[in-house]
């Protein structure tokens, strides 16, 4: 007698949280042949835990072999309604007033990663999100995160400040002395486009750190 969901290794008194995460990636993806779960269980091989997961861009799930663009718009659509129902990101039009809730908004892509990310949060006039901007991947390095890559967007978008977010890999958030390099840079540049740098948030494991609450900006 079987137990569960047919396939899926799912017990009946376990409940869909009890999956792993290749088991979920394939009810997303609407695997049903053992070929497609196979496919499912290659993309929890490259992506083994869901903070990777929710990293990752659309074009990157869908250049995955099998993948495409169809599925990797559901992995999408599903990582944006798990945030959705934690209350922890940030809206577009929302108001954006303390630091923790924009470490609540990336901590769940963020966490655990290996490498650092670098986001710029668009704000309007009156501090209210317009838009996520993914800057750069890899060490904070003039090269990588050059004045011109934040703010091209930023005045695009006519936004009139800024905050920008990376993560540390090592789950520390103390700012380096690189980051507070660049963050003297960019708000530098900023000033002379007339968009102001609200804040630097530096997102760690369990914790964070804010240039704005510690009077550095």
């Amino acid at each position: 007698m079987k137990t569960g969901d047919e396939g899926s290794g799912l017990c009946a008194d376990g409940g869909i949280e009890s999956l792993p995460l290749a088991d979920l990636l394939a009810r997303v993806m609407g695997a049903t042949t053992p070929r497609s779960v196979a496919r499912a269980r290659r993309v929890a091989e490259i992506y083994p835990t869901a903070a990777e997961l929710a990293a990752a861009s659309r074009a990157e799930l869908a250049s995955l072999p099998g993948l495409g663009t169809s599925r990797a718009l559901a992995i999408e659509a599903a990582i944006a309604l798990g945030r959705r129902a934690d209350h922890r990101a940030i809206e577009p039009g929302e108001p954006i007033t303390r630091s923790e809730a924009v470490w609540r908004h990336f901590h769940p892509r963020l966490a655990g990663l290996a490498q650092e990310r670098f986001y710029v949060l668009l704000l309007d006039g009156k501090g209210r999100l317009l838009r996520e901007v993914r800057v750069s991947e890899g060490s904070l390095t003039a090269s990588l995160v050059h004045p011109r890559e934040v703010f091209r967007r930023a005045v695009r978008e006519a936004a009139a400040a800024v905050i920008l977010v990376h993560n540390h890999p090592s789950g520390d958030p103390e700012p380096s002395p690189e980051d507070s390099t660049l963050t003297g840079r960019l708000r530098a540049a900023g000033e002379l486009l007339g968009i102001r740098v609200l804040d630097h948030v530096v997102v760690g494991r369990g914790r964070w750190t804010s240039f704005a609450d510690l009077g550095l900006l």
